[in-house]
């Protein structure tokens, strides 16, 4: 579902600021593969997701998505493909429409623009199946404004909508970084259940370890561009905290650096 051939992205090429992100990356993603991505501090795992968007170009290398190769097409062409949760809730939400018409939103993209009627009953029962699954209680609220919801409950609102498509790829980019942990809990729940009910092929980029190691079937971690270790099925789910930290000193010669990490 995933082909990353040999992609390079270096920013700032020839200035005292020349930054190399991605160095000849490799990664093949099977459909439904859930992968997990851990790294240090500029290891270049959302340059990654970036690249994969189209949100720039790679400077080598190609991008297959389901076999068809979206190198270099633009990142509004890309995103027929693909669905995406950033990391502030704020993002991937109409503050000022009601849980309905953002999911309306979310479930016309691409198609073209009618004079019709907006939202009929049939679509309304719709929404209100598809958000019984986040178990928040917001299939009896679709009239709420969303700028009214806590930030757990929009990002949630914003994981069913980036997938109410079923896109073929879907990338999380530390969803769950600016939510307490009560919450972050609850949206990874959702996740889970999304993903495992539509058999989507996702990667999710995360700080903390212990999430990297409890979701998904395959785990990567990246150092300087690169993926350095690659582990999935029973393997991974035997793996500690402790393991995957000797694991990156074994595989880069150095310690692990990542704040955001470490305190988790």
């Amino acid at each position: 579902m995933l082909d990353l051939n040999s992609i390079s992205k270096t920013f700032n090429a020839g200035t005292v600021n020349e930054k190399r992100a991605l160095n000849g990356l490799d990664l093949h993603l099977q459909e439904g593969d859930f992968v997990t991505v851990i790294g240090g501090n500029g290891a270049g795992k959302s340059t990654m997701l970036n690249a994969i968007a189209g949100t720039w170009f790679v400077d080598s290398g190609s991008i297959l998505i389901d076999g068809i190769d979206v190198t270099r097409l633009s990142e509004h062409k890309r995103a027929t493909y693909l669905g995406r949760v950033f990391q502030d809730p704020m993002t991937g939400t109409a503050a000022s429409m009601q849980i309905e018409e953002n999911l309306a939103l979310a479930a016309r993209r691409g198609q073209t623009r009618t004079l019709k009627k907006g939202i009929t009953v049939k679509e309304r029962e719709g929404y209100r199946e598809q958000l019984k699954i986040l178990e928040l209680g917001l299939e009896d609220r679709l009239t709420t404004h969303v700028g009214l919801l806590s930030g757990g409950q929009r990002q949630a609102l914003t994981l069913l909508m980036a997938t109410l498509q079923k896109p073929k790829l879907l990338l999380l980019d530390e969803h769950t970084a600016a939510l307490d942990p009560k919450t972050a809990a609850k949206v990874l729940e959702a996740t889970d259940r999304i993903v495992g009910r539509d058999h989507l092929t996702t990667i999710m980029i995360t700080h903390n370890m212990k999430d990297a190691i409890a979701h998904g079937n395959r785990l990567v971690m990246m150092h300087e561009g690169r993926i350095i270790y690659d582990v999935s099925g029973e393997e991974k789910k035997k793996l500690t905290v402790s393991d995957l930290l000797r694991k990156f000193e074994e595989a880069s010669g150095g310690e692990f650096a990542n704040d955001r990490m470490m305190l988790n």
